[in-house]
Order: structure tokens, then sequence, then C-alpha cells
């Protein structure tokens, strides 16, 4: 027999046992888990995931209560100061670290003496076993020596989940969802939660927020009000059942429930009771309302003490002004009282306010001498993900409420440019968090999911069954959580965590997993860049990876810009049409410039495809999954090469615009070409792969087409607006260099309707040249556009319209639209112009885009714009807020109306003094 040296003969003995699972190294040992005698559900629910851990790893475990700990095979487990934690502490000299507060624990194990895991409290306790089990499924063992202090930043680490639909429920407005096992089935699905509770345990997450507009009439009976149950007896008894279950399972695992609602909503059983509407933004507080509202909360209250509220001020009420402090500190405060009265209780249950749609720093200035256990939250950058530089005065108000006293609470929120596609930049994220602390001063985070918000659980994905959005997303979830606990981690460690993480995720060797660690980074640039700098909102009525439309591009203010996008959520740079103006002066560019991103973008799109293509070859788990985020990544290229042709061909079209020259607008041509083409190829993609780009598809959604009838949500009902976009531009150049020049083109006059006005009586006056507009004072118009000429404006008392809210009712025979003229300052003298970003019902009667910028000018007012409200023929009652505005008459309602911009009226146009839109449409 030929002898193997030994040598050999012990390589193979250390390779064979290297094959050895660690349960079967392990097997046989036992190990001890000593708690207090009357632990805390949290600390029952650490070590019972802690002992799951080391049944994995092949160690036989005992659990007991009150044991003086003794060998090395023993666990001892507890808060500081529980009195089986205290002789092992005192055998280490240990005690609770300096500094050390809610959440923090110590982990400490010298050789051949009992582990010890010590928290400042129950949560604490739980989230050292949670450590421990991770380093045990990591290693397969247990360590064996240990010695470890940790406590998260963040004192909340939240994720949303929204309790609504895509689509509005029939007969119902926005945000209005019952709680009804038919409407949300996932709602009553235990195992599903319980997956969803122990991924926010395992990512360190300890707030749930639940969304909803009216969640009280579907969870709690008011003996005042019994009529304003909105559901069945039997739903009823099941709310209360899963309510209970969810709220009980989420404590043993340190998560806080928080219900969030807006304001003002009443049941539809209360409102056709008394016969209101369920929400009215600008109808005034009333006693009826108020004490419902204070009645619903105490109820909540004293049947769920320990969970938190959420309130949104804005939206379904007037936003700023003294109603929000009154509503806040004179109906929900006292309904959170009267509920612990009647309980008997003195803790006070958290209240959070969304500084949304309200001068938050003026309420909390109020409330804070009422009530002690308040917190403040703001959106992070708006309803997008766009910069980890934010600043300007969204910034300021962000700092303001940091140093009120009261913790400051970041809400990444809705995500409208990132979904429906995979989004996993550990990089972005961590500098976003630390953007958090050090930007805005917060110290807290509310995630919303990545993407399909509005059609929880599920993702856009075409599949069968559908995906959830807590597997697809994993990485979402654990980037936000890894740095709400820690921002400052070592990057060049980071990149080695996330490497081996997704190499784990599809079986790949280390440095495949950076590659699709690399593509996660790339595509993280490309969607936050693209809007910050080529949007024209950062709220969801924009679809960003739906692309934009021409004239969106060269004439935003026609789309309602909003401004903050650019002015607080993106670096210093230029829009697109100031890039233009600045060429045709031979400027100077300041910062971040269009031209830029259009290189910037297509670079990370093409680097992004090459990294996953570099990993592709060696995927051995989750194929099908590794399949559909490499889909992304072609489609995220495909996107980025979309936008940055088309951007460069606005700047063709602009340069136009100032020189009049043909050719400019001939070399447009073949980018504009280019970026339908990759549309093409972006439509391709998805076709197959996605049902659709966004989740909210209600008539809220504008850019880059209305949303009407869950309409144009997919690419390929983009692709011919494109294409016949471009076919017009086509015919348009072909036009101007064959045909003469064309005589001016004449106005199209409004056809004036007649109503009946039952309240108030109103003079009218004809909208032309030198007539006053307001009955209390002498302003007349200056200058107003031709094709208003024929109407008969409302004169109102401006005093009136600043101190109360307008009110108009009339009687219609027939279908008619009211013109009514905002403003173009923003001024609390001066009512606000719809904006979906802060007004959910801003859209209701059709009203939220401008029809005629710059309509008239008043001597000594800003430029005015003018808006549509439509209205079938009947009787109708339209509440507009404080501020004055102008009733410019009502119109056919079968009539078009053109919109444009009355170039000319005013020299100082708040948008393009010269339209050519008309190249497009």
């Amino acid at each position: 027999m030929q002898k193997v040296p030994i040598r050999g003969s012990l390589y193979f003995l250390f390779f064979f046992l290297s094959l050895i699972p660690a349960s079967g190294q392990n097997a046989g040992k036992k190990v001890t888990i000593v708690t207090p005698v009357s632990a805390h559900a949290r600390i029952t629910f650490g070590v019972e995931k802690l002992k799951q851990a080391l049944t994995r790893a092949g160690y036989q475990t005992t659990v007991l209560k009150g044991t003086s700990p003794a060998g090395n095979q023993q666990i001892v487990i507890g808060q500081w100061s529980d009195a089986v934690v205290k002789p092992l502490a005192s055998r280490y000299a240990l005690r609770a670290a300096p500094g050390a507060g809610k959440e923090s624990f110590t982990l400490r194990k010298d050789a051949q003496k009992p582990l010890l895991i010590a928290g400042f409290d129950a949560s604490g306790a739980l989230y050292g076993c949670l450590e421990v089990a991770d380093q045990i499924n990591k290693t397969g063992k247990l360590p064996e020596t240990i010695a470890m202090n940790d406590r998260p930043e963040m004192v909340l680490r939240g994720t949303a989940v929204g309790i609504q639909k895509p689509v509005y429920l029939p007969g119902r407005e926005v945000y209005e969802y019952p709680y009804t096992p038919e409407t949300f089935p996932w709602l009553y699905d235990k195992a599903l939660w319980i997956k969803y509770l122990d991924a926010m345990a395992e990512n360190r997450y300890n707030s749930l927020y639940l969304w909803n507009g009216h969640p009280f009439a579907s969870l709690v009976r008011l003996k005042d009000y019994p009529y304003a149950v909105e559901v069945d007896e039997s739903t009823f008894k099941k709310n209360e059942e899963m309510f209970r279950f969810l709220t009980a399972e989420a404590d043993k695992r340190g998560i806080w429930v928080i219900q969030m609602f807006y304001n003002i909503i009443v049941s539809k059983p209360f409102a056709e009771k008394h016969h209101i509407k369920t929400q009215d933004r600008n109808r005034p507080i009333t006693p009826l309302i108020a004490d419902y509202t204070r009645k619903s909360i105490a109820a909540f209250v004293q049947k769920y003490p320990n969970v938190g509220l959420l309130i949104t001020l804005g939206e379904a009420m007037e936003g700023v002004g003294q109603d929000d402090v009154d509503w806040f500190t004179k109906t929900i405060i006292p309904g959170v009282k009267d509920g612990l009265k009647a309980l008997g209780q003195t803790t006070e249950p958290p209240i959070v306010l969304r500084a949304h749609d309200s001068d938050a720093p003026r309420v909390m200035k109020a409330a804070k001498p009422l009530y002690k256990n308040l917190y403040t939250m703001a959106k992070y950058n708006g309803e997008a993900l766009t910069t980890y530089t934010p600043r300007g005065k969204w910034a300021e108000l962000h700092r303001t409420l940091s140093n009120i006293g009261t913790v400051h609470v970041e809400n990444v929120h809705i995500l409208a440019n990132l979904e429906p596609f995979r989004y996993g930049s550990p990089d972005f994220i961590q500098k976003s968090v630390q953007a958090m602390h050090k930007v805005y001063g917060a110290n807290g985070l509310h995630l919303y999911p990545q993407a399909s918000y509005w059609d929880w659980p599920y993702t856009a994905d075409k599949t069968a069954p559908r995906l959830l959005q807590l597997d697809r997303d994993w990485i979402w979830y654990k980037t936000w959580a890894r740095y709400a606990w820690n921002s400052e981690r070592d990057r060049s460690n980071e990149v080695t965590y996330w490497r081996n993480q997704l190499a784990s995720q599809y079986g790949l060797p280390a440095d495949k997993g950076k590659d699709v660690l690399e593509a996660y980074e790339q595509t993280g640039e490309i969607s936050p860049k693209l809007l910050r700098r080529y949007g024209i909102t950062d709220g969801n009525r924009q679809t960003l990876t739906l692309g934009m439309l021409m004239p969106q591009l060269i004439n935003p203010f026609r789309y309602g810009l909003f401004t903050l996008l650019y002015e607080s959520e993106a670096p210093e740079g230029e829009m697109i049409i100031e890039y233009a103006e600045k060429e045709s002066k031979h400027e100077k560019h300041i910062g971040e410039t269009p031209v830029q991103i259009a290189d910037e973008v297509v670079e990370h799109g093409r680097r992004a495809v090459a990294a996953i293509d570099q990993a592709a070859g060696a995927v051995t788990k989750n194929k099908d999954e590794f399949g559909r985020l490499k889909n992304d990544i072609y489609a995220l290229n495909a996107m980025a090469n979309f936008y940055a042709q088309k951007a460069r061909a606005a700047l063709a079209v602009l340069k136009f615009k100032y020189s009049t020259d043909i050719r400019d607008l001939e070399k447009a041509v073949p980018l504009l070409e280019s970026s339908v083409d990759h549309f093409t190829e972006l439509v391709k993609l998805t076709k197959d792969n996605y049902l659709y780009a966004n989740s909210m598809q209600t008539k809220q959604r504008k850019i880059p087409m209305r949303g009407v009838d869950g309409t144009y949500k997919t690419w390929e009902e983009m692709l011919p607006v494109y294409q016949k976009e471009l076919t017009r531009f086509r015919f348009v150049i072909d036009s101007l260099k064959s045909a003469p020049p064309a005589a001016a083109k004449q106005p199209v006059f409004f056809r004036p309707a007649t109503v009946a006005i039952q309240s108030p009586n109103v003079t009218t006056y004809s909208v032309e040249k030198g007539k006053r507009v307001f009955s209390d004072t002498t302003v007349a118009i200056e200058e107003v556009a031709p094709e208003l000429k024929n109407l008969k404006g409302l004169q109102l008392a401006k005093a009136q319209q600043q101190q109360e809210r307008t009110s108009l009712t009339f009687t219609a025979s027939e279908p008619v639209k009211l013109l009514v003229g905002f403003f173009t300052e923003k001024n609390p003298n001066y009512l606000p112009a719809p904006e979906l970003e802060t007004d959910a019902s801003a859209n209701d009667y059709g009203q939220s885009e401008i029809k005629i910028s710059n309509a008239l000018l008043l001597k000594g007012f800003p430029p005015v714009n003018v808006h549509a409200y439509s209205f079938k023929a009947g009787t109708h009652t339209l509440n507009l807020g404080k501020g004055a505005c102008l009733l410019l008459g009502f119109v056919d309602g079968n009539q078009a109306i053109p919109v444009f911009d009355a170039a000319g009226v005013t020299s100082d146009t708040a948008g393009n003094k010269k339209n050519i839109d008309w190249l497009f449409e």
C-alpha cells in the first residue's frame, strides 16, 4: 500500500473537516439561556430568535428563568436592573456604558465565562439577542470572546404601509378606504404580517406607520354617532381582532404602531347623515365636525392606548393658517386627553405632526405647553429621492423643526421618480442619512416602500404569483435601516459588506458580488439626477420613468413647475430653460447643468450595464430575480439615454427661440429621433415585465400625461405620444422652410355661459382693459388676453376674500367652466393656485393645469394665470380658500380651453415670453 505523507494527511483531514457543517461541529454542545423570571415580551422574543440560531448551528439549548449564571456555556439575558444580570455584570465589572440610552445593549464574554447580553431596556436586550443570533448565523458558532457596546443613532426608525389603493373606490374621494377584507385581503393575513414584522425586527426598525385617510370609522364605534361606522358588524370585529394582533406582535419585536390619518375627513355615513362632504379643503371648522373627530380620537386612544398617532393637518383642510393651530390644539390633543381620562391613564401616547401643507413650527409652539410627547415629521426630498445635498428654504424648515426641542423625523416619501424599477444604492442612501443628521438635524426615519406604495403588498412586476415588495426590495429596507442605526460606517468596509450580501443573495463569488453592487451604485444616480435637473415636480403627479413631453422640457411653468425641487432638493444648478437663456446671452453657467447631467446619466447607464453583464454568467441562486434585476438595469440605461437625447434636443429647440434660425430646429431632429429610439427599447424591456410604471393611477397624475381611468400607466401607451410629437416636429420644420411667414394667429374668443348665482350677491364687469375687478378697491385691468374679452367677471370684495373663504353657489342648465385667475406671487394675501403637491383635491374640477399664463395684469399686482373649473348641469357650491383671486366668468362647458402663454400681456412674465410649444402640438 502506498504511504501518504503526514503533511498530505493533515491537509486532507483539515479539508474534510472544513466540509462538515457548523451544526455538525457543534452537535451535542449544550447551551443554557438564563432570563429574568418575569421577562418582558421583547426579551422572550429575542431569546426565541437566539435559540433558533443556536439550534441551526447544532447546539442543544435550554432556557431557564432566574437561575444564577455558572459555566462557560451559559448566556445571561436581561436589562441592567434585572437580578439575573447584576451578578454577571459585577464579575465583568460592567455597568451601562456612559451615554447609553434607549435600545442600547452590551455584549461581553471572556474565556470560560458566561455570555452576557444586557440591555438598557427590553428593546436593547432584544437587539443584543438579535446581534448574537446574526453572528451565529454568519460563523456557525457562538463567539468565544466578545466585548461590544452598541446603540442606534436614530431614535425612530420606521416603515410605512399604505392601507390605500391605486384607484378611488366607487363613490369615494382620495384617501377614503374603509378597512374591509374585500378591499384589503392582505390586511387580515396574519402570516404575512408575521413575515413583515420579523423582517422589520431583523433590520432593527422600531416603528410601523399605517397610512389611511380616516381609519376611525373602521375601528371604533361612537355612542353619540353610532351611524358613523363604515363597516358591517362582522368586519368591525375582524378589524378589532386584527388590530390587537398586529399591535401585540409588533410590541414583541420592539415596534411601535402608529396610525396615520388626514384632516379633516369624516366617514361617508356620517357625511350622508348630515348632508355634508366627507372632505372639503376649504370648508371652515364646524362644531359638529370637531366634536365627531374629537370623540373618534378619544375612542381610539381609549381602545388602543399604546398606538401612536401621525397627524396630517394639510391636504384635506386649508393649509397654513390659524385653523391648523386650532384643529390640533382644540380638537386632536383634547381628543387624546379625553381618551386617557376615560382610561384613568396619564402616560401620553406619542403624537407625530407632519409638516405637510401647514405651518408646523407655529402649530408646535401652540401645542407644546398642552402636550409633551410630541414629534415632528417632514418629507426628505418631497415625494422622490433626488439628492443627499439638500439646501434652501426646505432645509431651513427641517432645521427649525429639529431645533424646537422634540425629535424630528425624516420621511422618505412615495419615491415617484424611482418606481417601478429596483433601487438599492448603499452609497446614495448612506449619504442621504448623513444629510438627515448634518443638514437637517433630524434623528428619525420614516421609510416608504421603494415602489408601488399604492399597491401594497405587491410589486409592479408581471409575474405569477405576484412578487411581494418585502421580498423584491429587501436591499431597500436593509440599506436605510443599516444607516439609520449607524450612518458613519467606513465606506471601504461597507463595500465589502454589500459585496458579500449580494454575493450571498445570488450565489456569486465575492468579486462578482461587487459587480452587482457597482450596477446598483451606478443606476442609483440616474433617476435622482434626471428629476432634479429636468423634472416638473418632486410630487407623484409626475412619473419620471414614463418620460416627458417636449413642451414640459421647454416650457415647464405651463405645467405647474414646483420650483422647490430646484431650489432645495437639488445641488445649485440650472434648469433647461435657464441654461438655454444663458447660452443665448453668452453668460457663465452656474453649478450642475442639464448638459452635464445628460452626459453623466449616460455614463452611469453604460457602467451599470457593463457591471451587471460581468456578474450574469456566475449566478447560481435566485436566477429569475437576478434576470429581473438585470432587465431593470438595462431599462434604466435606456431611460437615461432617452432623457439625455431629449434634453439635448430641447436645448437645440430653445436656441431657435432666441435665434429664429430654422437650422437650430434641424439640429434637434436627429436628437429627438434618437430619444424615441431609446424609448422604443424601453418599451421592449418593460412590455412583458411590468404591469404598470406608477402605482397611483388616478386623475392626480399629470406628467407626462393625465392618468384618467388608469390610462397612460405603461411605456407602450406613451410611445405613440412621443412618435406623434416627432412627426409633428418634422412637419412644422418642413412648413417653416417651404411656406411664407404666416399672418398673426387670430384669437379664439370664449363663449360666455349663463348661470343663476344664488350666493353671494355680486355685480359683474366686462373683462377688458380699464375695468375694476374688486368691489372694494379701484384696482383695474391694465392688460388682458383678447380671448377673454366676451366674459363677465364677478366683482367680489378683496378684503372679504382675504379674511374669509370665497364661496360661490350657482345653478347651470348646461355644463359650464368657471375661469379663475390666480396671482403668480406666493403671498398670504393671494389665494394659492391649485397644487397637487400639497392638495390631493387640486384637480377635482380639472383645475390643476394653467390654461392661460400671464392672462391679465393689474396695476401693482403680480401677473394672473387662468385655471378652469368644470361643472356639470345642476346646482353647485364652490368653496375656495382665503386670499384674493379673480372669478373671470363662466364659459360653455363644451368649448375646449386652449393652453397658451399670453405673451406680451405683461413685460414681467413668470415663464417664457415667447411660446414655441406649437412646434410639437
